[in-house]
C-alpha cells in the first residue's frame, strides 16, 4: 500500500461522505457503515437527506460544524471540482475520490492547497488490505 493511503487512513477520524445514499445496498452506504463500524465518525453529505446511519446529514461540506479530516466522494467525476474547492475552503485534511471517480483539475487544486488526494480507489478495500 502506498504510504499516502496508509497515513490518510490512520490520521483520519472524521470522514465526510459526499453523495451518500440512505439505501443500504448502495456502495456509499456500505462504505460509510464499514467506516462507522471501525470507529470513524461518519458525516453524511447529501442535500436530499436529513439523516443516514444515525447521523445528521448536511447539504454541503460548508455546513458541517467542526473539523473534517477526510472528504470521501461518491459523485461522478464531472461533479468533483466544486466539492474539491469546498474541501479547500473548509480546510479538510485529506480528499478521496472513490473507485471510478477521477478529476485531474480537482487534484491540481487540492495539491496546490497542500491537501493529499487519492483518486479511483475504494476506502473500504484499502482498509481491508490493512486487516481492518
Amino acid at each position: 500500500m502506498e504510504p499516502r493511503i496508509e497515513s490518510i487512513l490512520s490520521d483520519s477520524k472524521t470522514v465526510a461522505v459526499v453523495g451518500i445514499s440512505d439505501k443500504p445496498g448502495r456502495p456509499s452506504h456500505v462504505v460509510a457503515k464499514y467506516l462507522q463500524e471501525r470507529g470513524y465518525r461518519v458525516i453524511p453529505v447529501n442535500p436530499l437527506l436529513t439523516e443516514v446511519l444515525g447521523e445528521k446529514a448536511y447539504k454541503s461540506l460548508a455546513e458541517i460544524p467542526g473539523r473534517v479530516d477526510l472528504v470521501d466522494v461518491f459523485r461522478k467525476s464531472e461533479y468533483v471540482l466544486p466539492i474539491a474547492e469546498e474541501a479547500v475552503r473548509i480546510r479538510a485534511r485529506f480528499f478521496w475520490m472513490q473507485e471510478g471517480v477521477e478529476n485531474d483539475r480537482a487534484r491540481e487544486i487540492l495539491d496546490a492547497a497542500g491537501i493529499p488526494c487519492v483518486m479511483d480507489r475504494c476506502v473500504k478495500m484499502e482498509l481491508a488490505k490493512r486487516g481492518k
